[in-house]
């Protein structure tokens, strides 16, 4: 697959995530109550959107693209793919089952970091070029997301008394809620240089590294 063609699917997923992503922000807020999940704040829809953008799209993306050299590749292949069927299955369990609890998201998040540190520290090194700094930069922002993640589903899990399951689960920081208050301050300061670092690293990666 060319690079150019990589460039218009990257484009295509931006405009579907980020239109998604504000659906789903309208959709969890309507006055109407029944929404499974109850209310989102902005904060966290922009994070939801970020995770999903990076880690179920432009990873994939990346592991395609012919400069990046095959180490990178296949860390970030790797990564993708097994968050991938991560999200199929928080998907069951959240909306057939509803039975989706944030230690599960937890050990999994951890567990990616640490096969992103295994795979990023295999023998063999790499040289300092171009290519490989872009590999290496998107490593990086992958186990810096995950560490958020981490931390907000911990302290959510925290928040909510475990009352993440069946019809009156809550799943997200609600807007207005006192108690997420906090969590969504820091959510929205650390969006600002996860978004930062996701358009510059988009930008080198499918602008011609």
């Amino acid at each position: 697959m060319e690079p150019f063609s990589l460039r218009w699917a990257l484009l295509a997923l931006v405009l579907l995530v980020g239109g998604v992503g504000f659906a789903f922000y309208r959709h969890q807020n309507r006055a109407r109550a029944g929404a499974l999940g109850g209310r989102i704040s902005r904060a966290k829809a922009a994070w939801l959107t970020f995770a999903v953008l990076f880690w179920l799209g432009v990873c994939p993306l990346l592991a395609l693209e012919p400069s990046l050299p095959t180490r990178w590749r296949v860390v970030l292949g790797v990564f993708a793919a097994q968050f991938w069927l991560r999200g199929l299955v928080e998907l069951y369990l959240l909306y057939v089952t509803k039975s989706w609890r944030p230690p599960y998201g937890i050990a999994h998040d951890l567990f990616s970091l640490a096969l992103v540190l295994a795979l990023v520290a295999l023998p063999g090194g790499f040289p300092l070029e171009p290519a490989h700094l872009v590999g290496l930069a998107a490593s990086t922002l992958v186990a810096l997301s995950l560490v958020a993640e981490t931390y907000y589903a911990w302290v959510f899990f925290q928040l909510v008394e475990g009352k993440t399951t069946g019809d009156e689960g809550v799943w997200f920081a609600d807007q207005e809620d006192p108690r997420f208050v906090r969590v969504n301050r820091l959510t929205a300061a650390l969006n600002v240089p996860l978004y930062v670092g996701l358009g510059a690293l988009v930008a080198v990666a499918f602008g011609g590294v």
